[in-house]
């Protein structure tokens, strides 16, 4: 079986050194960078399996680094940083990470939250689902992992589609933004609703025609989240409103 390749990236030395043997003691393929810049060039060029990105590097921050990353790359990140709040890690979830680590963290925590972000993507692409999903002008295959909307691919983030999957295999039932967070982040991320806001409006952005008056992707006003079985184009959609 062919090993992940990981990209990290980090400016300070000694963490370089301590993700790095780790990651490899435990299997992976690693590759690095100390910039931003360096960052989306490694990315570009290796199409990493998974990214360690830090919030602080000498160039720019990891927010601007994870949302550029997001516009050619679907490769989980992971962001590592010294910021405990939860006002930050939701701002990296809104840029489009999967998930987070707080420094200091130990070898077996971080790879614990390698293996489950991993395992999270390759779940979302397994192909022993044979079934196929079409509402609309809206089609997702769920063996290929290929979303078409008005006859176009478009291109989701791990998060996104792991979003949307959700919604499609319970399409025309109303779950709940706690449900949908704790299948699609996890149990520690279910006080996050500014986060699953920010995803459901970026998911709307690329399959809604009109992502303000959506005929997909529903919200039921103090319930949750719905995606539409049945489309109807002469139908009357109000305008979105918060949940």
């Amino acid at each position: 079986m062919t090993k992940s390749l990981v990209l990290i990236v980090d400016d300070e030395p000694r963490y370089l050194k301590l993700l790095r043997f780790n990651l490899e003691q435990s299997g992976y393929q690693v590759i690095t960078a100390a910039t931003g810049e360096e960052a989306i060039k490694a990315a570009a060029s290796r199409n990493p399996d998974l990214v360690l990105l830090d919030l602080r590097l000498p160039d720019t921050d990891g927010y601007e680094v994870c949302q550029r990353i997001r516009e050619f790359s679907t490769a989980p990140i992971i962001m590592v940083t010294a910021r405990a709040e939860v006002v930050d890690k939701v701002r990296g979830l809104q840029a489009g990470a999967d998930d987070y680590v707080t420094k200091p963290f130990s070898a077996d925590e971080l790879l614990a939250r390698v293996e489950t972000v991993l395992r999270r993507s390759r779940l979302a692409s397994d192909t022993r689902v044979p079934h196929s999903l079409v509402i609309g002008e809206l089609a997702i295959d769920f063996a290929q992992r290929k979303v078409t909307a008005e006859g176009q691919e478009v291109m989701l983030s791990p998060v996104e589609y792991r979003l949307l999957h959700c919604l499609a295999t319970n399409a025309g039932r109303v779950m709940t933004p706690e449900e949908i967070q704790e299948r699609v982040w996890g149990s520690e991320y279910r006080e996050y609703y500014e986060g699953l806001r920010s995803h459901i409006h970026r998911l709307r952005q690329k399959i809604e025609k009109d992502p303000e008056h959506p005929r997909y992707v529903i919200t039921r006003h103090g319930v949750g989240y719905m995606l539409s079985p049945q489309y109807n184009p002469a139908a009357k959609i109000q305008p979105e409103g918060e949940l």
